[in-house]
């Protein structure tokens, strides 16, 4: 056992997997969690969030990420070493939603409690609860913002859809489709993008999550249509980036850019019209609660409930924006500022 579990370890640092305990010797608990990066803020304020709450309770928390968003390898090498080191559960947010399935069964039998945070598995029942924004209504709220703000506009309006990975995880596809139905387009298939046929879509490419794909999606949707006038992004730093390849073409004025995080740089991205709204989350939220459960399953044997209604514990979402549009609910900067992380 003893040799199986330092190879485990071994084979984690060979693939570069990022991990620290967060209470030093522990306390007969452990649990991981394990993000698709260490890098970006969102799943920085995770880890923190799940950091202090594990001190609180007295868990020994061991935490992983990938080293690129869509790293699922990696994920799947943390799933192990999680079972060998007899975590009494995981968190995750998975970068291949279907691929990630497996490797969560084989926890799910060694007596681990899986929770997926912020991103639904698929099916969502593969692991035992999921922690999450209400990601179709967070795209879905961005959708209506940039269609009652263009008002009869709308009808005419260019769309860039920058998206995250071409396997089209859940909480992707949920925020392109939620977005889509906000914005009065017809879905086609719901549980994938791409298959749309309406022509105000430009089209849709891939970012990664990051600023830098944002930038690089952005530029080859304008190289197809430079009359682009709205632009859906699945983060905060793809905006950043789109916006960065607007603004070197002079083309920034007049667009609108849409997104998902209320992370505090993006609010104040908001604040800088950089970002016309975003909706918020929040992964302080998801990572102590799902540090709770953890601590609870490990006790008694207790697995978290649903919201009623979901098939998820619902932790909320808000539009954030300056710019209120009629029949959208949404908060000011300043009540952004106050909720926002990173």
């Amino acid at each position: 056992m003893k040799n199986a579990l330092i190879a485990s370890v071994l084979g984690a640092l060979t693939l570069g997997l990022m991990s620290h305990g967060a209470l030093a010797g522990g306390h007969g608990i452990g649990a991981c969690l394990i993000t698709k990066t260490d890098t970006n803020p969102f799943f920085v304020k995770m880890k923190e969030g799940a950091t202090a709450k594990a001190e609180e309770l007295g868990i020994e928390l061991k935490s992983y990420a990938g080293k690129i968003d869509g790293d699922h390898e990696t994920q799947v090498a943390a799933i192990e070493t999680c079972i060998a080191d007899g975590a009494k559960g995981i968190l995750i947010t998975a970068s291949d939603t279907k691929a990630i399935v497996g490797p969560v069964q084989q926890a799910r039998d060694a007596g681990l409690l899986v929770i997926a945070l912020d991103t639904p598995l698929e099916p969502i029942d593969a692991a035992d609860s999921t922690f999450a924004t209400d990601n179709f209504l967070a795209g879905e709220l961005i959708g209506k913002w940039a269609a009652a703000s263009l008002g009869d506009d709308a009808a005419t309006a260019r769309i860039a859809m920058l998206d995250l990975a071409i396997s089209q995880p859940s909480v992707g596809v949920l925020r392109d489709q939620g977005f889509m139905q906000g914005f009065g387009i017809d879905l086609a298939d719901p549980n994938k993008w791409g298959d749309e046929t309406d022509e105000r879509i430009v089209g849709h490419e891939v970012t990664a999550g990051n600023e830098e794909g944002g930038r690089k999606a952005m530029e080859s949707l304008l190289v197809k249509d430079p009359s682009i006038n709205v632009v859906y992004t699945i983060n905060e730093p793809a905006a950043a980036g789109a916006y960065e390849a607007l603004k070197a073409v002079g083309l920034e004025d007049g667009v609108l850019i849409v997104s998902v995080d209320g992370g505090c740089p993006g609010v104040a991205n908001v604040k800088d019209g950089v970002i016309g709204a975003t909706s918020q989350q929040y992964p302080l939220l998801m990572a102590s609660l799902g540090v709770e459960a953890i601590a609870a399953w490990a006790k008694d044997g207790t697995k978290p409930e649903n919201t009623p209604g979901k098939a998820f514990f619902d932790t909320g979402v808000a539009l954030v924006t300056d710019t209120p549009a009629p029949g959208v609910d949404s908060i000011d900067v300043a009540e952004g500022m106050a909720r926002c992380w990173g």
